[in-house]
């Protein structure tokens, strides 16, 4: 029956050859169809990259970002390099799109249709039952919501989940595509197969049943004015019975303790609040509308919530999970880091399926951008393992 397996490797090396040695000394003897590459910006990326194509089988496939942070089996970690070797029965195709800072529609659908093209099908064709999308953006673009509708355009049903190239420092990215390093990007890769699969999401809040309803934004939707009829900040200040001044994300009692959310069937979407301005609006972290009535999300306890997603929701969505690449939030890092509770996520990612993965710049998941939460590709098999 048809499987996918992971399997992954980290190094603390700098120089890229003996960090490649590194990696692939730890892999074996494993032919993967795809590596995964995700490496700490202070690494020279385009040595790093020829290094590990020089010595990777020549069918095999590669694609990576940089990170605000390095996530395995063992963790969270900084200025390192981890790599997953996926193996199994799937074929994948890749797709880049340029240009994401002025064409970002335009990028999103090139990089869409390269990756059918990769697979051998036209992006209207593509099974929706056997197909999944992985999307890397240069995180520092802030063009995820007009590269998704360009990735879009042409099959609006096709599932994808994945997150933006970061640093922890530079606010600069670079991508990987097979022997290409690049920035100003994003990447698609297309898995299809027989395999079990799940796109999935997870973040630490949990629904209060207040609502607000936001009247008056700019016309990017980034900037909000009014919330329900009132001055934005001051109005928020008032909800959480905090001074204005106490509202920026990483405050202990302002917008990442009390963030907002789109209620969409079942699903709670963030969008959180990011900045109170000086002209009393607040910066959004993600694009919301006029008369968009959002619920008022409370911060739980972040490693308990996670532990949680592994252990119960990955296993029900995915059967015999063997596999995971996670895309999480650098603002949930942020929170995380300043709340002491990193140990304790950092010890959840422990119980991920054979995981891989990266501090990102926001998230994508399905057709929206979202943030402070954790996207999630999990791979299965159809037996036991």
């Amino acid at each position: 029956m048809a499987s996918i397996r992971q399997r992954t490797a980290r190094t603390v090396v700098s120089e890229p050859k003996a960090a490649a040695e590194d990696l692939l000394d730890q892999l074996g003897s494993e032919s993967p169809k795809l590596v995964v590459l995700f490496a700490s910006r202070a690494r020279d990326q385009r040595a790093l990259n020829a290094a590990l194509r020089e010595r990777l089988p020549k069918t095999t496939r590669l694609i990576g970002a940089t990170t605000g942070g390095e996530i395995d089996a063992q963790g969270i970690h900084q200025d390192s390099v981890v790599l997953g070797a996926l193996s199994g029965d799937f074929d994948i195709g890749i797709g880049l799109g340029r240009n994401l800072s002025k064409d970002a529609v335009g990028a999103g659908a090139d990089a869409a249709k390269a990756a059918a093209r990769d697979l051998g099908v036209r992006q209207a064709d593509l099974d929706l039952r056997t197909t999944v999308g992985l999307v890397i953006d240069d995180g520092f673009q802030f063009k995820k919501e007009e590269l998704l509708l360009g990735a879009l355009d042409k099959n609006q049903g096709l599932v994808l989940v994945g997150g933006g190239a970061a640093d922890s420092a530079q606010q600069s990215s670079e991508i990987h595509v097979d022997g290409e390093v690049v920035s100003d990007a994003v990447l698609m890769a297309l898995f299809r197969t027989e395999a079990p699969w799940a796109a999935l999401r997870h973040h630490p809040y949990t629904p209060t049943g207040e609502t607000v309803t936001v009247t008056k934004t700019d016309d990017a939707g980034k900037i909000v004015f009014e919330i329900d009829g009132q001055p934005a900040a001051a109005r928020y200040a008032e909800l959480l019975d905090v001074g204005v001044d106490d509202l920026e994300f990483g405050k202990p009692r302002g917008f990442s303790q009390r963030s907002l959310a789109l209620k969409v069937g079942r699903e709670y979407f963030m969008r959180t609040p990011w900045k109170p301005q000086d002209d009393g609006s607040i910066l959004f972290a993600t694009a919301v509308q006029e008369d968009t009535q959002l619920e008022m999300m409370r911060l739980g306890d972040m490693g308990e919530m996670a532990a949680r997603f592994f252990d119960e929701t990955v296993p029900y969505r995915c059967p015999n999970p063997s596999a995971s690449l996670l895309f999480h939030c650098s603002g949930c890092q942020w929170v995380a880091d300043s709340t002491g509770a990193t140990p304790a996520i950092a010890e959840a990612f422990k119980r991920a399926p054979s995981p891989a993965g990266f501090n990102v710049y926001f998230e994508i998941y399905c057709g929206f951008h979202i943030n402070t939460t954790l996207t999630t590709l999990a791979f299965g098999s159809h037996e036991p393992s």
